[in-house]
């Protein structure tokens, strides 16, 4: 009879196509080998269902850590060959998507978690408490696991309301634009100058923007006066308290003298100061 407080590993890998054969376990790592029971696999390019296998081969990649152990997996997988003639790939690589990807050293999961801790940290951050809980990565991968989500991810779309400012990637050095939808208050692009003509090329890429909220930046203007001078160009609250200031600011110099002149009590005494002070007792020490 099978004990209820037992850990079946079969229940946390997709036994649809995975079957576990052998688990090794040492002081620090667990080993874990798997056969894939799939009959079919998926072209990437052709999409076409494959059913002739062409061999198979080992994978060897990492899962998340099991009690503080490193967890390798060693799956023996399939190669099906493309029936396809007009498909350039003769051969493919089984995949399992969703659990382990194409050309993958890590499961999707261990992935997942491995850029969730980077996000809330940082990659090197990230890399050393992988280690710590035998995870092996370095900095440069998890730089690389970020860059391939972000590209992967699909373009942003914006209304027709967005707002435009610039902002510095290094103070009076470089500087960039920011682009925010109105409608989500999420930016929509980040741009790496703040001149007209890189501005241009983004605003011919989105002409349904009819409304634009800006800063006074002349650059800003022209390029959409000249890509879209439809639009509505709207100067934001900030530069318009900013204007308010300054014109309140020129309206007193104009009035209030520069220097105004404090004249001196007459009522104080020729021996006594009118910054000399008077101690609390009412005595005045002698020097």
């Amino acid at each position: 009879m099978e004990s209820s407080n037992t850990l079946f590993l079969d229940h946390y890998f997709p036994s649809d196509v995975l079957k576990i054969t052998e688990v090794i376990e040492t002081d620090d790592k667990i080993i874990i080998h798997m056969k894939s029971i799939s009959h079919t696999c998926v072209c990437p390019r052709c999409h076409q269902r494959l059913e002739h296998y062409h061999g198979t081969y080992i994978r060897k990649v990492q899962d998340l850590p099991i009690l503080g152990k490193n967890v390798q997996l060693r799956i023996k997988a399939h190669e099906y060959i493309c029936d396809n003639e007009g498909c350039p790939v003769r051969t493919v690589a089984e995949t399992f998507n969703g659990f382990l990807n194409a050309n993958r050293r890590m499961t999707q999961r261990c992935e997942d978690f491995i850029c969730m801790l980077a996000i809330e940290t940082s990659c090197e951050g990230c890399a050393r408490i992988c280690q710590a809980m035998n995870l092996y990565i370095s900095g440069d991968s998890v730089i690389r696991f970020l860059t391939e989500r972000y590209e992967a991810q699909p373009p942003p779309v914006c209304g027709e309301t967005i707002g435009i400012d610039d902002f510095a990637f290094k103070k009076r050095s470089r500087y960039g634009t920011v682009i925010v939808d109105e409608a989500t208050h999420k930016p929509v692009a980040v741009l790496n100058s703040r001149d007209s003509n890189t501005l241009k090329a983004w605003l011919r890429q989105n002409k349904q923007v009819r409304r634009i909220t800006r800063d006074r930046a002349s650059a800003y203007a022209s390029a959409i006066e000249e890509i879209l001078p439809d639009a509505m160009q709207i100067a934001d609250r900030f530069h318009l308290h900013q204007n308010l200031l300054e014109a309140v600011q020129n309206a007193l110099k104009s009035v209030v003298p520069a220097d105004i002149k404090i004249p001196i009590d007459q009522g104080c005494s020729d021996n006594q100061q009118p910054s000399e002070k008077i101690p609390k007792d009412g005595v005045k020490k002698k020097k």
